[in-house]
This record gives C-alpha cells, sequence and structure tokens, in this order.
C-alpha cells in the first residue's frame, strides 16, 4: 500500500492480524488497532508512538465498539479502510452438539463483524477510496465435519460482505473478502488434523496487504488449495456427503 491511509484493524494482537499490523505500520499508515489483549497493541504502539491508536475490548460488545469508532473519529477524523480480522474456531463433536458453542463462534465471526461495520461505515464514508475489507475462511466453499459453528459463522459473513457491496457501491465503498486457507496461528496450531499446504503467517501476511492495492472482489489462498476445495463444491450432493463421511472421525459418526 502506498499513500497513507488510516485503518482500523481487528484481531491485531496475534496471527495474521498482529503480521499486518506491523507490516502496515512499517509502510507509514496510521493503524487503529483492536483485540481484546492490549499488551501486544501496546507493543506496537511503543514502536511506532505518532501512528497506533491503541483500541483493546471486547468486539461482540456493541457499546464496546461504538466507543471505539468514537474515538477514531475524534482523533482522525475519518477512515479510509476496515480490516475485519478478528474471529475464533471452536469444533463440535457429532453426538454431542452445542448450541452455546455455536453461539460464542457466531457471535465473534459474524455479530462482531457486523457491530464493527455499522461503527466503521460513516467514519468509511468520510474517507479517501473508502475501503471495507473482511477475513473469512475457505471452508466456506465445502462442508467438513466438526466445522458446523466455524463454517457457519464463515458463511455468513460471505454472504454479507457480498450483499454489503452491491449496496455501498453506489457510494464509492468497495469491499473485499479474504479467504485464507490454512496459516500458520496460535489459533491453528491447537488444531488436532492435518492442515494441508499451510502458510506462515508473514507470507500471508505479505500476500492480502500486496492484493488490497486493488481493491479486488475476493483474496483466496493459496490457489491450489482453493481451486481444489471448489472442485469438490461442484460435485453432486451425494459424492460431497460420501467425500465427508471418509473425513469425519471414526467416533464421530453419532
Amino acid at each position: 500500500m502506498s499513500a497513507p491511509r488510516r485503518i482500523w484493524l481487528t484481531g491485531a494482537s496475534s496471527g495474521i492480524g498482529q503480521a499486518m499490523a506491523a507490516r502496515l505500520l512499517a509502510a507509514g499508515h496510521r493503524v487503529a488497532l483492536s483485540a481484546r489483549r492490549a499488551e501486544p497493541l501496546q507493543a506496537l504502539a511503543e514502536r511506532y508512538p505518532l501512528q497506533a491508536l491503541v483500541l483493546p475490548g471486547d468486539l461482540t460488545d456493541a457499546a464496546a465498539v461504538a466507543g471505539m469508532a468514537e474515538v477514531i473519529g475524534v482523533q482522525w477524523g475519518a477512515l479510509d479502510q476496515a480490516i475485519l480480522n478478528a474471529g475464533t474456531c471452536e469444533y463440535i463433536e457429532a453426538g454431542r452438539f452445542d448450541a452455546a458453542l455455536v453461539e460464542r463462534v457466531v457471535r465473534s465471526n459474524l455479530i462482531a463483524p457486523a457491530y464493527c461495520i455499522e461503527a466503521a461505515l460513516p467514519l468509511l464514508l468520510r474517507g479517501d477510496r473508502p475501503h471495507m475489507v473482511g477475513v473469512g475462511s475457505s471452508v466456506t466453499w465445502l462442508p467438513l465435519p466438526r466445522a458446523e459453528a466455524y463454517g457457519a459463522s464463515k458463511a455468513g459473513l460471505r454472504y454479507l460482505l457480498q450483499a454489503l457491496r452491491l449496496d455501498l457501491a453506489a457510494q464509492g465503498v468497495a469491499v473485499t473478502l479474504v479467504s485464507p486457507g490454512f496459516v500458520d496461528t496460535p489459533l491453528t496450531r491447537r488444531n488436532d488434523f492435518p492442515m494441508p499446504m499451510r502458510w506462515p503467517v508473514e507470507r500471508a501476511a505479505q500476500h492480502i496487504l500486496e492484493r488490497l492495492e486493488q481493491r479486488p472482489l475476493e483474496i483466496a489462498f493459496p490457489a491450489p488449495f482453493i481451486a481444489g476445495l471448489r472442485l469438490l463444491s461442484w460435485l453432486p450432493a451425494r459424492l460431497q456427503f460420501a467425500i465427508g463421511r471418509r473425513l469425519a472421525r471414526p467416533d464421530s459418526h453419532g
């Protein structure tokens, strides 16, 4: 990204968000950093005191999110870009369905971004070449075992952003969906299954930021992994079901 911009980045305390934050600040941008944990955000702010705006808090709290946007408005007057990266992942074991788990994941991955969109839009409409970015997941291309909550939340985010893109086009706000495959982050390190074509976090952050300059509709990677998922998604439903059953754990068939 070239000319300095005013950016709100959520989920900036670890993983892809932290890597993007470091790159954006090093490139001279002003970045409002949000996450639950304040310490990693403060560490970045100490390195870039004139550029970083630390806004820790719970993004599932509408009032807290509105407060963050209010601070951005007072400090900067507007936003040029919002990168909604924060999210979580929990898996459901078949036969032990947990509705509370679904609620937690949907609140973090869908409701919290909605709060951020509501808060950021007035600021973006006052910004330069406004750009809304949401980090989804490649899992939305194909149903996978144990991913009911995570997949549903990210599929909802996909639809939300794609529909929002239509409604914001006349106002000049671009909307980009980021659909990563597996990336080596603290969240994915908890996974207990193979993660093909997993990328280092720095590679993922660089890939995303380089492409955001073109304001694309979607950034999906790694290309071979995404192509494979898309091909599988075009298979007849019965065949998709058979493949998914083979991926399911023997003890999770219910």
